[in-house]
């Protein structure tokens, strides 16, 4: 297992090589990976474990070469970057695409929909969710691999954060899509910007708080070091963070290979939910401690966000790939008895 720093990268990238080779009669493969996770968060160390069981379960056949915290590109290029060929795979999210497809916001973060990552996994695996998202992935000459979801996020606030009346004039981070309609009808005033701007700007004031992360991984941001208030259990936004992979260099892969990878990353979608669980609360405990004030949203205000999130769906999927992303969504939201009639 290879982490590269930048200058390092465009060394090993100076002539371009195919990522399958032999090697003593087997085949290798080599992927180039990047995360915006930093290796230091929860998400990060759950990342390099993934790497590290991929290359271990392949016997060394399998080596993933892995940039984290965007070292590579920005967040919202690294799909681009694995379509193009500068990087394999993109461990981001869905949800940074949603300029090029609205249908996007559906296989990165349904707002105001699933309550927990099970849920949102059983969609996918079982919920005929992965072969919808496949058609999408592979019309931008990629592959879907599989999701891992660490469950409801929650705010990093300079400010008190306690209900629906803290939003007004409240200018936060907000990834791009969806999530800045839904806040803008709220009162608050979300601000897109990389992942990795988020710590410069609280502490500059740029922005009054920050849709991250999970609670654990904002701890390992160190976002409370500055914010003081946060909302706990997060509700708004719980992301499936995906590990897609160019189409072209996927299908090149032995299928033994193929099966590793998509194995190991349902192991790491189960242990990224029981991770969370766990952390999160672990988390809460200490900031409390530590004098961070952490809310929980009462009833009428949670019913508000999810009626806003909802009524957004629909003004959202303006392509037919999103408008199918949202049936087959509600369908199974009201299997699981999340959505009425």
């Amino acid at each position: 297992m290879k982490t590269l720093t930048l200058a390092a990268f465009a060394a090993a990238t100076t002539a371009l090589t195919a990522p399958v080779a032999m090697a003593d009669g087997h085949a290798t493969t080599t992927l180039r990976i990047q995360t915006h996770y930093a290796p230091e968060t929860e998400s990060g160390r759950l990342a390099q474990d993934f790497f590290d069981k991929v290359e271990l379960m392949s016997n060394g056949e399998i080596n993933i070469e892995a940039f984290f915290s965007s070292s590579v590109v920005k967040s919202v290029e690294t799909f681009d970057a694995a379509a193009t060929g500068i990087l394999d795979c993109d461990m981001t999210g869905g949800g940074y695409q949603t300029g090029k497809n609205p249908a996007f916001q559906f296989v990165g973060d349904i707002m105001g929909g699933y309550d927990t990552p099970y849920q949102q996994l059983s969609w996918l695996y079982y919920g005929d969710g992965l072969a919808a998202a496949q058609e999408l992935y592979n019309a931008y000459d990629m592959q879907l691999i599989g999701w891992w979801v660490y469950g409801q996020e929650s705010f990093a606030s300079t400010k008190p954060i306690a209900g629906i009346g803290d939003l007004k004039d409240w200018k936060f981070r907000s990834p791009p899509g969806m999530e800045t309609k839904i806040f803008e009808k709220l009162g608050a005033t979300p601000i897109v910007m990389d992942f990795t701007e988020i710590f410069t700007a609280l502490e500059t004031g740029i922005i009054d708080g920050a849709d991250a992360s999970g609670l654990a991984n904002n701890v390992g941001l160190g976002l409370y070091d500055i914010a003081k208030f946060a909302n706990f259990p997060g509700f708004h936004s719980m992301p499936s963070d995906h590990l897609a992979c160019n189409k072209a260099v996927w299908d090149g892969m032995p299928e033994h290979h193929r099966a590793i990878m998509s194995t190991a990353m349902e192991s790491l979608a189960l242990q990224t939910a029981l991770t969370f669980e766990k952390k999160n609360a672990e988390a809460a405990a200490q900031l409390r401690a530590d004098g961070v004030t952490l809310s929980q949203w009462g009833a009428e205000d949670m019913a508000e966000f999810r009626a806003a999130a909802q009524a957004t769906w629909p003004e959202f999927a303006t392509t037919p790939e999103a408008e199918a992303l949202v049936e087959s969504h509600l369908t199974y939201l009201r299997q699981l008895g999340l959505v009425s009639e």
